[in-house]
């Protein structure tokens, strides 16, 4: 009975150790990036996936359809200041940003729901922000999704693109 017992016992373990590992960490890391432009603190928060090989534009993330610009949540973009982007007002707040890719252009999207998960409950009236910017061909592939914010310029990289959109 006793080895019967732990057996039994020995069994509900492995099955839970099992179960935990299987959980794991997403593949794609948190990422921050965060700098102030002009006075205005702008931080945003997205998950950054790899190319793995992948063909990133016009595949995995589908042209002329809304794309979370991340993995996981949807990507935040805040700041406590109004900002001008691509010559339009964006008010003080915390944003999701979403891109529509196609192969001439990019539509970029702040979005006033800013705690979404993905692009999948997304509502265009919601919208506080559309622009269009073009796309540039990357000097060297990025692997990892990355934004940087430079002086006056964010630019969204993953793969052989940049998106980058002026910010004042």
């Amino acid at each position: 009975m006793k080895l019967f017992r732990k057996m039994h016992f020995s069994f509900i373990a492995l099955l839970i150790v099992n179960c935990i590992a299987a959980q794991g960490k997403p593949t794609s890391s948190k990422e921050v990036a965060t700098r102030k432009i002009n006075g205005a603190t702008i931080t945003l928060n997205y998950g950054s996936p790899s190319v793995n090989g992948r063909e990133i534009w016009g595949k995995l993330v589908p042209f002329n359809k809304v794309w979370r610009a991340g993995a996981n949540d949807a990507t935040t973009f805040e700041t406590d200041k109004e900002l001008t982007i691509e010559g339009t007002k964006l008010p003080a707040g915390k944003y999701s940003f979403f891109v529509i890719p196609n192969e001439k252009e990019c539509v970029l999207i702040f979005n006033k729901e800013a705690k979404q998960w993905g692009a999948y409950k997304y509502k265009e009236k919601e919208d506080q922000l559309r622009i269009t910017v073009k796309q540039e061909v990357a000097a060297s592939a990025a692997e990892k999704l990355v934004y940087t914010i430079r002086a006056n310029t964010v630019v969204l990289s993953w793969g052989n693109w940049n998106i980058p959109f002026s910010v004042k």
